[in-house]
């Protein structure tokens, strides 16, 4: 996903509600963040991805996540998504690439991620990524230099350069920096403050390459 890896960045909303997850996606799209996965675990998230759909700027992806049969790939689809995310090696990921779309396969050893590729994903999730951390990147991209690799879970403002100085393409970004976003009570200016935080990030790590 070239638009992927010009961003740097995926923001994961996983709200209660799909009015609110929907608002939280637009915000980010002013902000600059382009690609937006909407977790199926959220109440309503495949009329919020309609909803996204129907409002979305021109060079933006939205996408689905939680993404775990066969069922769901094919329900993401009709509803918009653009782009389909799994939390491990599922049945989704050739379902989804079989409809013709990217797939964000999460996996966590060398052996999960070469599995993942085989069976028709574009760039293995490393999740939970904090839990490793980017020496543990450092070291998987090393033997496998070819697959692009999305650092996920737990993955702060503070953590966000090692990471991409360990060769991750992108960071997929959950409560750290949409927090409280996707809720009726959600607060958008700190979400707006967050987003050009980690975006500064990005533009900081790609100027000292």
């Amino acid at each position: 996903m070239t638009e992927l890896t010009r961003s740097g960045l995926v923001a994961i909303i996983r709200g209660t509600d799909r009015d609110a997850a929907a608002a939280a996606a637009l915000v980010l799209f002013e902000e600059g963040i382009s690609c937006v996965e909407i977790a199926l675990t959220t109440p309503g998230a495949f009329e919020a991805i309609e909803k996204i759909r129907r409002q979305l700027p021109d060079g933006a992806w939205v996408g689905a996540g939680t993404v775990l049969t066969a069922a769901d790939a094919m329900d993401a689809a009709a509803a918009g998504a653009q782009f389909v995310v799994t939390p491990g090696v599922t049945e989704s990921i050739p379902a989804a690439a079989g409809l013709g779309l990217p797939v964000l396969a999460g996996a966590f050893t060398a052996t999960e991620a070469m599995d993942a590729m085989t069976r028709g994903a574009s760039a293995v999730k490393l999740f939970p990524a904090s839990a490793a951390g980017p020496g543990y990147l450092s070291a998987l991209r090393g033997p496998l230099p070819s697959i692009p690799f999305i650092a996920v879970g737990g993955v702060g403002l503070a953590d966000a350069p090692g990471f991409f100085r360990a060769g991750a393409v992108a960071l997929g970004l959950g409560s750290p920096l949409v927090g409280d976003a996707a809720t009726p009570a959600g607060n958008l200016a700190s979400l707006r403050t967050r987003a050009r935080q980690f975006i500064q990030v990005v533009i900081d790590e790609a100027a000292a390459r």
